[in-house]
Order: C-alpha cells, then sequence, then structure tokens
C-alpha cells in the first residue's frame, strides 16, 4: 500500500445567537495525497447533538479526481478496450500459417513480402476493418477490399473471390488466403496494395522472417 501524507486544511466558522452566549465550531478538512491519481475530499464526523467536538473524529472521505484526471482516465480506458478487442497474430505465426497454405513463392511472392503486407496493411491485426471515402470497406490482416473482393452487403459489389467480406476476419484465416491468391493472380499481383507499393516493392525484407522458422 501507498502511505502519503495529507495536509489538513481547517476551517473554522463562527455563528453566535443574539444573546452572544452560543458558538458553533465547524471543520472542513481536505485531504490531498501526492498521488496524481488520488484526491480525497473530507469531512469530520461528530457525534455530539450540539456540535461540539468531545473526543476523537472519525473523518468521511469521497474520491473526487479533478476533471483533468478523469478525461485522462476515460481515455486510457478507451484505449485499453480497443487493444483489448484487437485480434493481433504473432509474426512468426502468421509466417508458419502462410507457408503451409502454400504461399511461400506463390506467383514469385515471399513469405517476407506477405510479412510486410500484412503490417503495413493492419499491423498483424486479424479483425481489423476499415472504412474508406467511397464507402467501401477493408476487412482483415490484408485489409482486402470490399468493392472489387468480397461482399459486405452494404453496397454493390463484383465480389471477385466469391467470399462474404466477414470471413475474412475469421483467426484460422482460410477464406483470406483464398481470395489473396486470386488477387496476386491476376493483373498487378501485390501492386493491388498501395501499401505495399510504397512500403516494400524493390525493398530487402529478408529481415522479416528474422528468427522465425517455417515449421
Amino acid at each position: 500500500m501507498m502511505s502519503s501524507t495529507c495536509r489538513l486544511l481547517s476551517e473554522t466558522s463562527s455563528i453566535g445567537d443574539t444573546q452572544g452566549s452560543s458558538r458553533r465550531d465547524s471543520e472542513r478538512n481536505f485531504c490531498l495525497e501526492p498521488s496524481p491519481l488520488t484526491f480525497l475530499r473530507c469531512s469530520e464526523e461528530t457525534s455530539s447533538t450540539s456540535g461540539r467536538s468531545s473526543g476523537p473524529q472519525a473523518l468521511s472521505c469521497t474520491f473526487s479526481p479533478p476533471k483533468m484526471m478523469r478525461t485522462l482516465l476515460m481515455s486510457l480506458i478507451s484505449c485499453l478496450v480497443a487493444i483489448n478487442e484487437a485480434k493481433l497474430i504473432n509474426r512468426c505465426d502468421l509466417a508458419r500459417v502462410l507457408h503451409k497454405e502454400d504461399l511461400d513463392g506463390f506467383e514469385g511472392y515471399s513469405l517476407s513480402d506477405w510479412l510486410c503486407l500484412a503490417f503495413v496493411e493492419s499491423n498483424f491485426n486479424l479483425s481489423k476493418v476499415n472504412e474508406n471515402a467511397d464507402g467501401s470497406f477493408d476487412y482483415g490482416i490484408f485489409q482486402i477490399n470490399s468493392r472489387y473482393w468480397c461482399n459486405d452487403y452494404k453496397s454493390h459489389s463484383e465480389n471477385i473471390c466469391h467470399e462474404d467480406c466477414k470471413e475474412l476476419l475469421s483467426p484460422d484465416l482460410l477464406s483470406t488466403i483464398n481470395c489473396v491468391k486470386k488477387i496476386v493472380s491476376g493483373p498487378g499481383g501485390m501492386k493491388n496494395w498501395v501499401a505495399w507499393r510504397l512500403h516494400c516493392a524493390g525493398r530487402p525484407l529478408s529481415y522479416w522472417m528474422t528468427g522465425c522458422h517455417k515449421e
């Protein structure tokens, strides 16, 4: 348990009756713990009906973080929820799955090409869905577009892969792999992905397999 020193601020107010014979003392105490996450407001509880202090008194404290701190806490919670919802796959685990499904060397593209593509498109997030300016959506670890390759039933789609877009979010990757095989087998190959052209094409990519084993 973290220990701290509290600073008590006392404010005494006097209230006299018309004869000046009675007096009531009241104290307000504020306990400020030197932790950025704690702000306690405390008040003394008395058992005396007259309001006078008759002995040791208990402090009743409530947690009341400053407005800025509450905002920061809510932002942190939102980030943690977003991270928890993402379905990430380890780089080497992905390499093994792709190798098992014969993508190593498929249409001339190495596992390093596929790993680079997965990173620049989704940062290895199997569940990523992104909305584009034209109203189409990109799905899954390779961000496959709904306008051409899969059907999300939200807008017209050519559905070249004959896949439901939601199947491209499956962690087994089978629907995704079947679809990307069709994509790279057609005109343009991996150049269909703008991010691959910008960040992977023509670059040394062997480091993506560092520490990984195909089987």
